[in-house]
């Protein structure tokens, strides 16, 4: 059991060692006021999301890109609350509708709400390619109805694109903080999330990607055949275009590290939503093409199994409490030392403060996700769907 131990601990430290090296491999983008050229189609796909709606469309207001560079397609999958009531109330109002006037395109930007198409077991994929087959503009980029989009969001994308040969375009998401212990442990996960996204990206092994902050050319997403291949599993519209990119266009695959590019969107309000959305994540993993991708939750699973079995060793006097000590302090400044690099770049370090609480608990809670993903189905947006 010990050189097992030995030999798990030596890969996890490995393999983050190479993400937090990786990191610092991405160079941060600056923004340097350049004329804005490039054309959007942003695709928002929504369901019952009548609570988070009025944040999302005051950040699109307050958007400083010209309003007649891009275009907002409002994606409604069946939804049974206000929602479209709630974009169409802001169209009305903004005068969104009609004909433009030239003033009125230089100072509104064009909205539209249309319908899903179900096709496929995927709502959310049936979603954005029912919006790209409509989408006016050759460069897509999809977030979900409960961000809040930054002010220079579009520029940090149109600027990075007129300076690189880029198709495809990875961008950072983190969650709103605030003061309770649920919240936080949902940050510093997904703060060690975009460590391992950024850190793969500058290690040349792209494995991980939001779909509240992507952007890829239309053209691109037509040539891979979109989603074809993964229709069957409900989430992934991220991960799963991601690798086909990375196979066939990987020097074309790019991260934004710019501060000006980071979206914020709601973390799970309890631990029952929170349990269903990372039972909807697990659901994927088993589809993963990218053998580094499935490696990487092989090796961290192993390793928070290996600390809950240790420590369930010692306690009936099989193991030695000094090595389980020395294993959990290594895992402990390796995995802090990425999450320190994540929460400095997206200024959120004060949520470092419950850091010693969340190493403890996450991994009973990675363990207990991946046992009832086996037995156990999940809820999306009112549906239950089969891993």
């Amino acid at each position: 059991m010990i050189l097992f131990s030995i030999i798990i601990t030596v890969f996890y430290l490995a393999l983050i060692g190479c993400f937090v090296f990786g990191f610092d491999k991405v160079e941060h983008f600056k923004l340097t006021n350049l004329s804005a050229k490039t054309k959007f189609s942003i695709l928002i796909p929504f369901r019952n999301e009548a609570e988070h709606l009025p944040d999302l469309l005051k950040s699109i207001e307050a958007l400083n890109y010209p309003k007649h560079l891009f275009e907002i397609i409002f994606i409604d999958d069946d939804s049974e609350d206000d929602s479209v009531s709630i974009i169409e109330k802001v169209i009305d109002k903004r005068g969104f509708e009609g004909v433009y006037t030239e003033r009125r395109r230089s100072t509104q930007p064009d909205i539209t709400v249309i319908n899903n198409e179900r096709k496929t077991n995927s709502p959310k994929k049936d979603a954005i390619t029912t919006a790209i087959d409509k989408a006016k503009y050759d460069w897509i980029i999809t977030t979900d109805a409960d961000c809040v989009l930054p002010k220079f969001w579009l520029d940090s994308f149109d600027e990075f694109i007129q300076k690189t040969d880029t198709k495809c375009i990875v961008a950072p998401v983190t969650y709103h903080i605030n003061d309770n212990f649920l919240n936080r442990f949902q940050l510093l996960d997904i703060l060690s999330l975009q460590g391992v996204t950024i850190g793969g990206f500058g290690i040349k092994k792209p494995l991980l990607c939001n779909g509240a902050n992507f952007g890829y050319q239309k053209e691109l997403f037509k040539a891979l055949h979109g989603f074809e291949g993964n229709t069957n599993i409900a989430s992934g519209d991220d991960i799963f275009l991601l690798e086909k990119v990375a196979k066939k266009h990987p020097k074309e695959l790019h991260y934004l590290k710019c501060e000006h590019a980071i979206v914020e969107t709601k973390s799970q309000p309890t631990w029952d939503s929170l349990i269903s959305q990372r039972l909807r994540w697990t659901s994927k993993t088993s589809a993963y093409n990218h053998w580094f991708g499935k490696l990487t939750g092989l090796i961290v699973l192993l390793m928070n199994a290996l600390l809950i079995a240790l420590a369930l060793l010692i306690t009936i006097g099989v193991f030695k409490v000094k090595t389980l000590l020395y294993i959990l302090v290594i895992k402990f400044n390796i995995d802090f030392y990425l999450i320190y690099k994540s929460a400095t770049f997206f200024n959120q370090k004060e949520v470092l403060l419950s850091y010693i609480f969340g190493f403890i608990l996450y991994p009973f809670f990675s363990v207990y996700i991946a046992i009832l993903s086996v037995f156990k189905t999940y809820k999306w947006k009112g549906r239950r769907f089969k891993k």
